[in-house]
């Protein structure tokens, strides 16, 4: 069964434009590049949620752990850090709609 990693975080005031260039032209191809399936992309527009989520999928949780654990993720995670507070990381078994 599928498992996914559910990224969230809220975008540091002032950097929108900086962020938004680097989610497309960096973080989004690098994910894509460890392998993971982008899955979800979510922007919360009114309520106490974190901002922004994104789902992505690889085929079992083993490989999802080994990745995150790496060190190319952790540089490019300190990359988006830049730009975002409140950063979180989740890995649930996939269920094949949202999740949160």
């Amino acid at each position: 069964m599928a498992a996914k990693l559910i990224l969230t975080w809220d975008i540091k005031p002032n950097t929108e434009q900086e962020y938004f260039e680097f989610v497309v032209r960096e973080f989004l191809p690098e994910v894509q590049k460890f392998g993971f399936n982008l899955s979800d992309a979510w922007v919360t527009v009114y309520g106490d949620q974190p901002q922004i989520l994104v789902g992505a999928t690889l085929s079992n949780l083993e490989e999802i752990k080994k990745i995150i654990h790496s060190d190319p993720w952790g540089q490019l995670v300190t990359k988006l850090l830049d730009y975002v507070t409140d950063y979180r990381e989740k890995i649930v078994m996939s269920n094949g709609s949202f999740q949160f």
